[in-house]
């Protein structure tokens, strides 16, 4: 049977591949695609700011 260290250590493992895998699917499920549409929502404004400068100034 496990002494009370090993017990300890495997817990530890535990806590960090369980955490890990929790950053893993929040990093995937929000963070990411939150930059990506914020990225691509300032690509669609500055397109629209310059085509607006364009047509204001010919």
């Amino acid at each position: 049977m496990f002494e009370f260290d090993q017990y300890l250590g495997f817990l530890a493992f535990l806590a960090i591949f369980t955490l890990g895998f929790w950053l893993m699917i929040f990093l995937l499920m929000f963070v990411v695609p939150y930059w990506l549409v914020g990225n691509l929502v300032e690509i669609f404004k500055e397109k629209r700011a310059a085509k607006k400068a364009a047509k204001q100034s010919a």
